[in-house]
């Protein structure tokens, strides 16, 4: 039998070099708040091609933080996630990019009373904070599916437990809790469905919010047994965590991030 003869390397017909894989791609609601821009660092650093949202108006993020920026009012998205111009263009995205992985992340925060917050707040509230995941979910399945991918839901201690004024906020985080267990079972296993339950965070806007008021940020801070609040850095690496092979058997969970404050009772002494 007569060997192949070998290959000299310097004969050998030339060969293109295998294209370089498209990285995947993220898409991250609410990019434009202090946590959003977080996490859309942290996935860009770690590899994805990270499509922001956030309301039509504000600036698009630095090129570090997203690629690309769409200007999307999600309550309108909630209201006919079919029809809706905003519809269209979330389409028309995703065509382009199909994600391998979405953070519900945008939410909307508004304080007061059961007989006092105007019914428009309420209902923005439950459209932004819960009808816009399941309308993003919809749209991004097709390129969800594919890759195997994970929703990430960012939801937060107050589904757990909250304090006066926080009625509307709380009910539509933890229904987006209930929302993270309940599509987890309806999508696996193509598709894992986590949750992660931030306490406080110190964005700018919280930062803003105790300006002159040091004793009440200290407060709240020793509040919590960790002794401080969440950065954002933080929350942003629990979801790349979350959406790496590393939580792959996760599904169907809300993880805390919570600083203790969840495990402290304040009751009287």
């Amino acid at each position: 039998m007569t060997a192949a003869p070998a290959t000299d390397p310097a004969t050998a017909p030339a060969t293109d070099p295998p294209a370089p894989a498209s990285p995947p791609c993220a898409l991250v609601t609410g990019i434009a708040g202090g946590i959003g821009q977080a996490i859309g660092r942290a996935l860009s650093a770690a590899g994805y091609a990270v499509l922001g949202i956030d309301r039509p108006g504000v600036p698009a993020p630095a090129g570090d933080v997203c690629g690309r920026f769409l200007g999307l009012d999600l309550a309108r998205l909630a209201a006919d996630p079919v029809g809706a111009p905003e519809a269209q263009a979330l389409a028309r995205a995703l065509a382009a990019a199909p994600p391998a992985l979405l953070v519900n992340n945008a939410a909307v925060q508004h304080l007061g009373a059961v007989d006092a917050l105007h019914w428009a707040q309420v209902q923005e509230t439950l459209a932004v904070n819960l009808a816009a995941p399941v309308a993003l979910v919809r749209a991004a399945l097709p390129g969800l599916r594919a890759a195997r991918g994970t929703v990430v839901n960012i939801t937060s201690v107050h589904a757990r437990a909250t304090k006066p004024g926080f009625w509307a906020y709380a009910t539509s985080k933890a229904a987006l809790d209930g929302l993270t267990a309940a599509l987890a079972v309806e999508l696996g296993p193509d598709v894992r469905v986590v949750a992660l339950a931030p306490a406080a965070v110190a964005t700018e806007m919280l930062e803003a919010g105790f300006a002159g008021r040091s004793d009440a940020r200290a407060a709240l801070a020793q509040a919590h047994p960790a002794g401080r609040i969440a950065r954002p850095r933080e929350v942003a690496d629990a979801v790349v965590w979350l959406a790496s092979p590393a939580a792959g058997f996760m599904t169907g969970t809300t993880l805390s991030l919570d600083g203790g404050v969840l495990a402290r009772l304040h009751d009287p002494a």
